[in-house]
């Protein structure tokens, strides 16, 4: 990551809203166990950086190595005005894999659209039912709306041509960001009956309060944060943005962390970590999560 990504997207989050109103919660650190179930996520994640021709032939080195039963299905995007995306089924997981690309600081379109600062409510096309008062970042709405229809047409293909009912989003950086508002689309179009989880790494704050609680009610998410990584507290809670629950923070100790709540306050979770964008370390956005660096 680079300087300009702080004067993009960092640049509003200088200064932190109080937590000081939020109860201290139970934190619990996850086991060696636990920690290891989220390997071949992470590594789909990380693939999301891969081109569309590396992983629709799943031939895109360490990534695609980590999960060699994995048979894609659709992928997409260009890198830059859209970000590379890709669809799947996983057989030792028996799910659905969406994962879309984080933000490359390479690609100045990306870095705009992560400068785009505004919370506006859903596409009633896209997101039929959903209530007016749910707030999101503009920017990330745009880039999953570029996507969204046919990311729907691959999983719905992908659930029929292999007989599952589960469906995975996964994604680093603004990928994550994109994954999450997938996460609340896929549901509105697909059968009942459908189960989804999202794991998403470094994620940036995404939506208002209304939001947040939405995916809390409706989701089960889990957002791994690293160290002292800056993004996952941009934009700023002055700005009106709030994390949903579900934070893993890894500690500098390598303990992961269970953060329960929203935007924990604890300085075992990210927000009590790095209470501004000054104490953060751009160079922990990119991991290690368990040993993986983000990256294709």
């Amino acid at each position: 990551m680079s300087s300009i990504f702080v004067s993009a997207l960092l640049g509003a989050a200088a200064v932190q809203a109080s937590p000081s109103l939020f109860g201290r919660q139970s934190i619990t650190a996850l086991t060696t166990t636990q920690i290891d179930s989220y390997t071949s996520y992470t590594y789909y994640a990380s693939a999301g950086y891969c081109t569309p021709a590396q992983t629709l032939a799943w031939d895109c080195g360490t990534n695609c190595e980590a999960n060699p039963t994995f048979e894609p299905v659709a992928s997409g995007g260009n890198g830059d005005s859209i970000q590379y995306w890709y669809v799947g089924y996983d057989p030792t997981l028996d799910t659905v894999i969406v994962s879309h690309q984080g933000t490359n600081p390479e690609e100045m379109e990306s870095l705009v659209t992560d400068a785009d600062f505004f919370l506006t409510s859903l596409d009633t096309t896209l997101f039929p039912g959903i209530s007016s008062s749910i707030e999101v970042h503009s920017g990330f709405k745009d880039e999953q709306a570029d996507t969204a229809t046919d990311v729907l047409a691959a999983v719905e293909s992908a659930m029929s041509t292999y007989g599952t009912t589960s469906v995975t989003m996964t994604g680093h950086s603004l990928g994550a960001a994109i994954s999450l508002l997938d996460s609340v689309y896929l549901p509105l179009h697909l059968p009942a009956g459908t189960t989804f989880k999202t794991i998403v790494y470094g994620l940036p704050r995404v939506g208002n309060q209304d939001f947040a609680n939405y995916v809390d009610a409706n989701l089960y998410l889990t957002h791994i944060n690293n160290e002292e990584d800056p993004i996952p507290i941009c934009p700023g809670m002055f700005l009106g943005f709030v994390h949903p629950a579900g934070e893993v923070h890894i500690e500098d100790s390598g303990e992961w962390a269970s953060c329960p709540g929203q935007d924990n306050p604890s300085t075992q979770c990210i927000v009590g970590d790095v209470p501004n964008i000054f104490d953060g370390d751009l160079s922990d956005h990119d991991g290690p999560y368990n040993g993986v660096e983000m990256g294709c």
